[in-house]
């Protein structure tokens, strides 16, 4: 290569690097926060996902301050909308308080939803079309509802169909659960059951341990929940990664496949949630005299085969360390969601990426994958684990074959 030819190359890494840090315009987040994550059924059942994102917003509210009046917009993601009235997004606006004139819509992604409702609010910031920001994603799964096709109550029998599975979980173009193409995966890249197994093992004991430490205190807030006996009670610790019984998940059957490697222990659970953030340029962060907890660097999606969805995430991640001049050496933490266990190790092993990097405080298996909240969920882990100036991607597949990944800073 010529002397010309590595000085434009040197100057073009240079450029992005420049482009991608501290600026006036930068889009920072500056609160991130989440509800506890409740099992299918379990300690959250009895609020929708509208009635666990209004609690994040008026919390997010509380600890900053921004005033409702200064919110130009929420967008929040959310997949399994049935049942839950009109417009959910609009719904968890009005009731926090927020004025009738805050612009609002829902994204739905599937498990993506939450990240890439982060993604088009820091466009829009970028854009300067808005000023300041509420983005996240909420999931009630418990709540989702049967479904009666309209026009099969003939005479005699009919069926109900599951939203949950048909909507959520079900590959809409092979017709199989989403956990049959993790079974695609296991087999293509050589991850075995016993490697998943390991892994599920590491991620109840990192978030077991992260919980006793208060690593999750920061972005997790207490939740109001009606109650029979007392009116209401008040949840304030994840719900899933207690009910783990380690002498059992060597011997557990697989579920999708008779001599399959996925089980119920190895992949992510059933669970309800939400979470969410305020974002701002960092000119009007310092208008308010807020302290950014991260900078969004960069973000991207990516597409590929269906089937092949549990590694759609390692296109979008090369994307950001190609765009930004970094190496993955450079990224001291990674959030790669735990639909499967099967997803982060197969990320592990395409990335040559440093296990101990990844997920290092537990994940979806262990916490619960409340899935349009999940990706919001990654990415507020960061903001309030990442120390200044280190850099983190949060990354997350969704079915159909897609996903999406995002890079930040800690400020």
């Amino acid at each position: 290569m010529s002397i010309l030819k590595l000085a434009l190359k040197s100057s073009t890494v240079q450029s992005i690097r420049q482009l991608s840090g501290s600026s006036g315009s930068d889009v920072v987040v500056v609160s991130a926060l989440r509800t506890p994550i409740g099992s299918f059924r379990g300690s959250l059942s009895q609020l929708s996902a509208a009635q666990m994102a209004t609690q994040v917003i008026k919390a997010l509210i509380s600890q900053s301050s921004v005033k409702p009046e200064q919110i130009d917009e929420v967008i929040m993601g959310h997949i399994l909308t049935h049942g839950g009235g009109q417009h959910p997004t609009r719904q968890a606006v009005i009731n926090s308080g927020l004025p009738s004139a805050t612009v609002t819509s829902t994204v739905n992604k599937l498990c993506a939803s939450g990240m890439k409702s982060l993604m088009l609010a820091s466009g829009l910031l970028s854009l300067k079309q808005a000023n300041i920001m509420i983005a996240g994603g909420m999931e009630s799964m418990s709540n989702v509802p049967f479904i009666l096709k309209r026009g099969d109550t003939n005479y005699g029998h009919t069926q109900l169909y599951d939203a949950l599975l048909s909507d959520g979980l079900m590959d809409a173009f092979h017709n199989i659960h989403m956990g049959n193409c993790g079974e695609n995966t296991a087999k293509k890249y050589g991850i075995t059951r016993e490697d998943q197994d390991k892994f599920a093992i590491g991620s109840y004991e990192k978030s077991a341990a992260a919980a006793k430490a208060g690593l999750f205190d920061k972005e997790r807030i207490s939740v109001t929940v009606p109650d029979r006996k007392s009116g209401t009670k008040t949840i304030s610790d994840d719900e899933e990664y207690h009910k783990v019984d380690f002498n059992k998940i060597g011997s557990l059957k697989s579920v999708f496949q008779k001599d399959g490697t996925i089980t119920a222990a190895n992949s992510s659970k059933l669970n309800d949630g939400a979470a969410a953030c305020i974002l701002m340029r960092s000119e009007t962060a310092k208008d308010h005299g807020l302290k950014p907890l991260i900078r969004i660097v960069d973000y991207a999606d990516n597409e590929l085969d269906p089937i092949d969805f549990p590694v759609a995430p390692v296109g979008a991640i090369k994307k950001l360390l190609s765009r930004n001049g970094i190496n993955k050496d450079d990224v001291k933490m990674w959030e790669i969601n735990e639909a499967f266990s099967v997803v982060p190790l197969a990320h592990i092993k395409m990335l040559e990426l440093d296990a101990n990097k990844v997920n290092i405080h537990g994940g979806a298996v262990a916490l619960g994958h409340p899935v349009a909240a999940s990706g919001t969920r990654i990415v507020a882990h960061l903001a309030h684990t990442l120390k200044s100036g280190e850099y983190g991607i949060a990354a997350i597949c969704n079915g159909g074959g897609g996903s999406s990944a995002m890079l930040v800073q800690a400020v």
